[in-house]
Order: structure tokens, then C-alpha cells, then sequence
């Protein structure tokens, strides 16, 4: 059967997951239900093209779903961690500069409600595979439930930051206590009062999680590999007045946002370190940290992410700064990174993450030399000493990007797998497309740029929309980059990445050097979200001569 636009297709109410083996066609399928995903349907929808929504939980939110660990929260603020969208900027109302997980999903609740998504959506149901049908220029996408969806259009969503990372360590089938892998928090939640518990990893995620568990736990041990510069957010509770502000000037905050290296609505510093006496870079810097969030990167000094000795001021800075919160000069030196530089490694953004190392509660176990051995019947093995504990939360992050797409089973031309494509590491035009992938558009692909997501996703989905346009307008059934295209775009994302300290950070996701056995390789554009923007405007206006069409029941031939 065809599905039209705004009709619901069988399977597909709210929170019902069903299993009668139908095979329907629309024009597009979405993979996911977060932000990439609900800013695909809204743009299907526009272009008045028949789509569904395919998601593996049992409601929106993507990310903000699954990631209910106690502390979780933004570090975007607020304002430009939303949808551009009017009618929901002059309703929704953000309570918080950077807000909680809960309220991230309520807003994404709130938007799937207002524009009425959700029969648009099949929630409870993964995606097995993907599959390019060269005869019918059609993608055969196949779900756990038994349902078959042809598509026009096959637009994978599942996000970034969508697959948890667990290291396999020995002996955990053997632990006693509680475990759990904060990417895929329990809904009922866990109580940590009056318990023992070790937090395996300090990314972004123990930096959120481990302040608030250690006001409940008896003890805290953190296990810590390699520490990070941890910034002050410096949240606060937004006041009417300063929600009435923001609602006036989300034209001008999203114009910002739009041309800002992270997308972020700031403006440049205007300067580099060599512009100012000592004296007045310490200034800047207590500016910068005082304000809190990544204004201190992004709007002190302008060449900290490109020159040695700029980052290096920066990066003492920070260190300075633990050393004068943390009370214990051993634990501090644990806690300030010294073989990297800053942004070598995502910078979180802490919530008295500090201080919290300034409690009788709280011990810091540094596992850089000598690595965790195993999981015992009771706790955590380093070496030969054995930490027990009641809980174990595993904040090991993500296998980033990739992980997202290699569960999908995508299959293009010849049946070749997109993990095949990528045995080296990715290969994409723009982040968006892929050779041999005909019509798959991909939203936070690799080699997407680095940045505020929703401004990264609504560029990128503006993008596709266009192109669709365009493919109706001159009456094709496919297109697909060149291997030419792909090429330079690597070239590119490659130089930039070793242009800066962004490749200088160890372990870093950046590059999926965090996953043992992942092929070492940039999965982000660091040009900028202005440089990516005018990347896709340069292919569109250029007639996307970087692609190859293929007219309805045709051999491709070259635009």
C-alpha cells in the first residue's frame, strides 16, 4: 500500500509497537526520532512527500531518551538548542540557560506534539537493513517487527552519540552488585543512597554525573584514564524578562549561530594572544571562565585551537585554576591533563565538577599506568587492589558516528555494505551522501562538522531538502556524489583536523580512537558551520556537478 502525507501508516501509534509483515511504500523513510529526525519529517512534509519515521524507543527524543543519567543537561545553551521553527519559539518557554535531559526531551515532546509528528512515527521498532534495489531505483528498509518499507528516499538519523561504548572487561558476569552503562539509563532510575559506588570514566558524562551521585552515595570512586579541561558552565534559572528577550531575537540569535565556527550565537574574539600583554591575557581569561560555557574558548582569544602558544597560555590557565579549587595537590595534579592540549579532547562543561573532588566521599583512581585488571564478585580490579563497591556506572561514551550506521546493515549498489565502504575509515561528500548509496541522505554522517547539533542538523536538512527539489524539478530517480567528491571532502576534513591541536588529544572520539580496533580517522568537519554552509551552497548553485543522476529506468549519466 502507499501511505499518503498526513495519513497514518499501519503500525505506526504513538507507543504501540506492531508486527503484521506489511510491505508499504512512501517516499521517504527517516531513521530516528531525535533532533535530525523530527527536523527530516518537518522538511518531508513541507516538500509534501509521504515519510515515516522509524524509532527504536517507545517515544521521541533521540539521545535525550535514552541518557537519563542523574546530572545529564545541555551544553548548548538553551536559545540555539531547539528548532528554528516559529511557531515553537513564540510558545516554548526554556527554564534553564543550560537545560536537564528532561527538559531537552519535554521540548522535543513538545515539538512532536504541536506539529503533530507523531503518526508520522513507528516507535518500538529497529531498523535490520537497508537495501538498494537497482531495478526499482527504490531502498527495501526491514525492521524487527517483520515490516517492509519501500522508499524513494532513505534518511538515516540515528545520531552521533547513539551507541554506547562498554570496554569488555573480565569478570563482570561475576560482579554482585548493580552495573549500568549511562547511555542506556534505566527509566525507574537508581538509588545511590548509602552506597558504594565506582564511576568508570571522566568525559562528558561522569563530569555531569558524578557530582550529583556523591551527594547520596556513601562513597565515590572515579576511575579516571585520561582527565580533562573542564569548564565552568555557570548555569542559571532564566527570568520572564530574559525568556521575553531571547523569544525577540531568535532571528538574529539563529543568523549568529549560523555563521559561527560551533554554531554557536557568539561573536569572535577580535583577537590573538599576541595582541595582549600577559598581564591583560589573564584578564581576558578570568572573563571568559567567570561568563562560563564555551564563551571562554570561543570569545577570548581567537587562535587558541591553531597556536601553540596560545593554547598553551589558555591551557595554564585551566590548570592554575584546578589546582586553586581542589584542595588536595595530589588529586589535583590527577585532575589537570598534561600531555594534550585543550580542545584536544572535547572540553565539557562541569557543574561544580571541581569541588565535588573536595569531599571526604570522593576518591579519584588514576588508571593511566596501571590499567583496570577486571571486575571481581566485588568490585573493581586495578593492578592487584581491589575497590569494593556496590554500583558500577560505566561513562565510557560512545563508539561515535560510525557506531550509528554499522548496526543499520545499509547495503548500496552490488549489495556492497556501507561498513565495507568504510573499512578505512569514512567516505562521504559533505557528510550527506555516499558513492554507491543512491538517494541515502544522511543527517550527522561523518564528516558533518563539529558543532551545536541543531544548527549542524538544520543546515544539513535544508540542504537535502533542496537537492530533492532540484531531483524532482529536473525529473531524476537517483543521485549519488562521485568518488572525485569524496575525495577532496577527506582531503579537506583531513587538512583542517591537522591544521589545529584537534588531533592532538589521546583517546579522543574526535578521531574514534576511544574504540579499540576503530580505523584512526576524522569523523567531524572542523571548518566551521559558515565553511560547511557555503560548502553546500557551492555544490547546490553549482547544479550538484559533484553527483551523478540517473533518470527514471535509466543508466546514470553524469549532470
Amino acid at each position: 500500500m502507499t501511505v499518503d502525507n498526513g495519513t497514518r501508516p499501519a503500525g505506526s501509534v504513538s507507543g504501540d509497537r506492531t508486527s503484521n509483515g506489511a510491505e508499504t511504500t512512501v517516499d521517504a523513510v527517516i531513521v530516528g526520532a531525535g533532533f535530525g529526525g523530527l527536523r527530516a519529517l518537518h522538511e518531508m512534509r513541507e516538500l509534501g512527500l509521504s515519510s515515516i519515521v522509524i524509532e527504536a524507543a517507545d517515544n521521541v527524543g533521540g539521545t535525550w531518551f535514552w541518557n537519563r543519567y542523574p546530572g545529564a543537561r545541555t551544553d548548548s545553551e538553551s536559545w540555539v538548542y531547539a528548532f528554528p521553527f516559529p511557531e515553537i519559539q513564540d510558545e516554548w518557554d526554556w527554564t534553564e540557560r543550560f537545560p536537564t535531559q528532561s527538559e531537552a526531551l519535554g521540548y522535543l515532546n513538545f515539538v512532536a506534539d504541536r506539529l503533530d509528528m507523531r503518526r508520522n512515527i513507528q516507535f518500538e521498532t529497529r531498523v535490520t537493513s537497508a537495501e538498494y534495489d537497482e531495478q526499482s531505483s527504490e531502498w527495501i528498509v526491514r525492521t524487527d517487527t517483520g515490516d517492509t518499507f519501500r522508499c524513494t528516499y532513505f534518511v538515516p538519523a540515528a545520531g552521533p552519540l547513539s551507541v554506547p561504548y562498554k570496554p569488555d572487561f573480565a569478570g563482570l558476569d561475576d560482579f554482585r552488585g548493580e552495573w549500568h552503562v549511562t547511555g542506556r539509563w534505566p527509566h525507574e532510575g537508581v538509588d545511590f543512597a548509602g552506597k558504594r559506588v565506582a564511576v568508570i570514566g571522566t568525559g562528558a558524562t561522569g563530569v555531569q554525573l558524578i557530582p550529583i551521585i556523591s551527594h547520596t552515595a556513601s562513597e565515590v570512586t572515579v576511575f579516571q584514564r585520561t582527565p580533562n579541561f573542564v569548564l565552568p558552565a555557570r548555569n542559571y534559572t532564566l527570568t520572564s524578562e530574559e525568556r521575553q528577550g531571547i523569544r525577540a531575537n531568535y532571528d538574529s540569535i539563529w543568523e549568529k549561530s549560523r555563521l559561527h565556527f560551533f554554531g554557536f550565537p557568539m561573536d569572535m574574539a577580535g583577537r590573538t594572544i599576541n595582541d595582549v600583554t600577559p598581564e591583560e591575557a589573564q584578564k581576558i581569561l578570568e572573563w571568559g571562565w567567570e561568563i562560563g560555557g564555551f564563551h571562554f574558548i570561543f570569545e577570548t582569544f581567537d587562535d587558541i585551537l591553531v597556536d601553540p602558544k596560545s593554547n598553551q597560555v589558555v591551557a595554564d590557565f585551566v590548570r592554575d585554576k584546578i589546582r586553586s579549587i581542589v584542595t588536595d595537590p595530589k588529586t589535583a595534579d590527577l585532575l589537570c591533563p598534561e600531555n594534550y592540549p585543550i580542545a584536544g579532547k572535547r572540553p565539557p562543561l562541569g557543574h561544580f565538577y571541581y569541588e565535588t573532588f573536595n569531599r571526604e566521599n570522593v576518591t579519584l583512581i588514576d588508571v593511566s599506568e596501571t590499567a583496570i585488571s577486571g571486575i571481581t564478585e566485588k568490585g573493581v580490579k586495578v593492578g592487584d587492589r581491589e575497590y569494593e563497591v556496590d554500583i558500577i556506572v560505566f561513562a565510557t561514551g560512545f563508539d561515535a558516528v560510525t557506531g550509528s550506521y554499522r548496526g543499520l546493515d545499509i547495503r548500496g549498489r552490488d549489495g556492497r555494505t556501507l561498513a565495507d565502504a568504510w573499512t578505512d575509515g569514512p567516505r562521504t561528500q559533505l557528510g550527506i551522501g555516499v558513492e554507491g548509496f543512491p538517494n541515502m541522505f544522511m543527517i550527522g554522517g561523518p564528516q558533518t562538522p563539529f558543532a551545536n547539533i541543531p544548527v549542524v542538523i538544520d543546515g544539513v536538512v535544508e540542504w537535502i531538502g533542496d537537492a530533492i527539489r532540484f531531483m524532482r524539478d529536473k525529473n531524476v530517480a537517483t543521485m549519488e556524489p562521485t568518488g572525485e567528491s569524496m575525495e577532496i571532502w577527506r582531503q579537506t576534513v583531513n587538512a583542517i583536523v591537522d591544521a589545529t591541536v584537534l588531533s592532538q588529544g589521546p583517546n579522543s572520539w574526535f578521531l574514534g580512537d576511544n574504540i579499540p580496533g576503530k580505523p584512526r580517522a576524522a569523523l567531524f568537519y572542523f571548518g566551521g558551520v559558515g565553511a560547511f554552509r557555503e560548502a553546500c551552497q557551492q555544490v547546490a548553485s553549482g547544479g550538484y556537478d559533484s553527483y551523478v543522476f540517473s533518470p527514471a529506468q535509466s543508466v546514470a549519466v553524469s549532470n
